[in-house]
Order: structure tokens, then C-alpha cells, then sequence
């Protein structure tokens, strides 16, 4: 099984176990070999479209369709269950703090489960979950669906499903507001300083802007957006 990962510090994982997230964008990187007397040189190209047809993923560059390289593929599939990487201290804190069970005997498994995570306190995956096992994982999301489209193609709605938290108003008629994403509306709340937009447009852009930590809304890049559903 394949794994997934989001961003902790923007609280976004826990918005995918809350089914508050259900989208992702993840960029498409295009390269291809370079036809030269170089030799097989790799170089990034920008198409001018990216399509799915007659059962493949094909491209349009310099008015010229060309099949996409396998290696340049989606990385997941719809209908494809894909475990949602936590590292094994988070998970070690949620099965000891899982106290909703309906019987003493499931909470203390559950309390026994952590302490094997809390054992690994060695491992790399104790606090960095990209060298976690995906069969270790708690969670896990289905695909329901990939396309592809330039990042600023993105809707409102698309907006909301990628975590952007709305800010209704409590005056009737009053306007809506959006934050980013949970950490930064709860930021607004207790110290001041989360960042609010008008439109969920504006408040994804800033979020994806701060979760690659570059300015890549502007750069419009061709992105795979994966829908999903989360199944445990």
C-alpha cells in the first residue's frame, strides 16, 4: 500500500481525518530527454495541455501531442486505498488519548498498541513520518477521482474541499470570510495574527503558497487534483 503525505504544521492531516479535507493538488512535473548531441539529458517542460485519453495520460507541447512518460503518471489511482502517513509518536498519542471506546478492555488495547509505537523511539519514523511503514498507519483514504488542470483553475467549492475554513458571519446578511486552514483560523482567534480573505480563492492561494514555501500560485503550474474519501 501506497501512503500519503500532508502538512502537520498547517493542520492539514487532521483535517483529512476530520472529512474536513477532501482534495489535493499535487504538482505535475514534466520532464522528458532531450533530443541534442548531449545525449539523454533530462529537461523540464511546460505543455501547453495535459489530457486523459484512449485509456492514457497524453500532453500537448509546441503544437505536438505526445504520450506522458510513465514516470510522470499520477501517483495514485481511483479507487486506489492509500494509508495517510502520521508519524509514530502522533500516532502513539492518539491510540493512548482514544477514550471513546464503549468498553475498559478496547481503551487498554489501545494503550497497549501505543506503547509498541513508543517503543521505536529510535527510529526515524518516530518524528518524521517520511520513513514511516504505510502498513503501520491508523489511516486511510480512497480515491475517487484524478484530472488534471492549472493550479488557478481551481474553484470555490474545490476551495473548501482543499481546507479552507469558512468564517460565516454571525450577523444574518452579514459576508462570509475565509481563512487558509484550521491552524491559521485558530491563530486568528487566540493571538491576532491569521491571516483572513474575502474569497476562497484568496485564502487557498496564500495556503498553498505557505505549504510549498514559494510562490507557486503565480507560477500556474499543471497540477494532478486527486479526490478522496476516507475509509478508517
Amino acid at each position: 500500500m501506497k501512503k500519503i503525505m500532508f502538512s502537520d504544521e498547517f493542520l492539514l492531516t487532521q483535517a483529512v481525518l476530520d472529512g474536513r479535507k477532501t482534495q489535493t493538488r499535487r504538482l505535475l512535473t514534466l520532464t522528458l530527454h532531450k533530443k541534442a548531441d548531449r545525449g539523454n539529458a533530462l529537461i523540464e517542460v511546460s505543455p501547453s495541455k495535459v489530457f486523459f485519453e484512449d485509456g492514457k495520460w497524453k500532453f500537448v507541447y509546441d503544437d505536438y501531442v505526445f504520450l506522458l512518460p510513465k514516470g510522470n503518471y499520477p501517483k495514485y489511482r481511483v479507487g486506489e486505498v492509500v494509508a495517510v502517513a502520521q508519524s509514530y509518536c502522533s500516532i502513539a498519542d492518539e491510540l493512548e488519548n482514544c477514550n471513546n471506546a464503549t468498553c475498559a478492555a478496547h481503551y487498554e488495547k489501545n494503550v497497549q498498541k501505543a506503547s509498541e509505537y513508543i517503543s521505536w523511539m529510535e527510529h526515524p519514523g518516530f518524528n518524521n513520518k517520511m520513513f514511516v511503514a504505510s502498513d503501520k498507519m491508523l489511516h486511510q483514504i480512497r480515491i475517487t477521482d484524478v484530472r488534471v488542470e492549472k493550479l488557478q483553475e481551481i474553484s470555490d467549492d474545490d476551495c473548501l474541499k482543499e481546507g479552507v475554513v469558512v468564517n460565516e458571519p454571525k450577523i444574518k446578511g452579514g459576508i462570509n470570510m475565509y481563512y487558509p486552514c484550521e491552524y491559521l483560523r485558530s491563530c486568528a482567534k487566540e493571538v491576532g495574527w491569521g491571516r483572513v480573505f474575502h474569497t476562497p480563492r484568496e485564502a487557498f492561494a496564500h495556503l498553498i503558497n505557505k505549504v510549498s514555501r514559494k510562490d507557486v500560485w503565480n507560477e500556474n503550474p499543471y497540477v494532478f487534483v486527486y479526490d478522496f474519501e476516507l475509509v478508517k
